[in-house]
């Protein structure tokens, strides 16, 4: 039984449960870049460069065999997809510099709320204050 409290006790730590909810957070995000990649950036490229498709780019190795029909048999030929590449390559940069943008602003803000606290004079103590009015009460005395 020890064991198991144990690995409760290591489970449910607040490091672990902020890891955990910035990994599945982190898969989200890099789902929302992927289709922001695929569906909105990659469209306006293609648009603006004459119709071209990263995602159909590749270097074909081996060639697809064709059955009677004229069907393509599947599991035969290989080719490197170098489009896929591409646009994974793109998705990264993105998120990179959105993740970069994001982090700047937290530490800006961060930076700001640091100066704030040291600008503001530390007020003293309300037992100091007391002490204080007690001195100066005795002293008039």
């Amino acid at each position: 039984m020890g064991m198991i409290s144990e690995f409760k006790e290591f489970a449910m730590k607040g490091n672990m449960l902020d890891m955990a909810v910035g990994i599945i957070m982190g898969g989200a995000f890099g789902t929302v870049i992927k289709s922001l990649i695929q569906d909105v950036i990659m469209p306006v490229i293609g648009h603006f460069s004459g119709g071209l498709d990263f995602s159909s780019k590749k270097i074909v190795l081996t060639p697809a065999e064709v059955d009677a029909a004229g069907a393509i048999v599947e599991g035969t030929g290989s080719a490197i997809s170098y489009g896929s590449f591409i646009n994974a390559m793109i998705a990264f940069v993105i998120l990179a510099w959105v993740l970069f943008v994001l982090i700047k602003g937290m530490n800006k803000a961060k930076k700001a709320e640091e100066e704030a606290e040291e600008e503001a004079p530390a007020a003293p103590p309300a037992n100091e204050v007391l002490l204080a009015e007690i001195r100066d009460l005795l002293a008039k005395s």
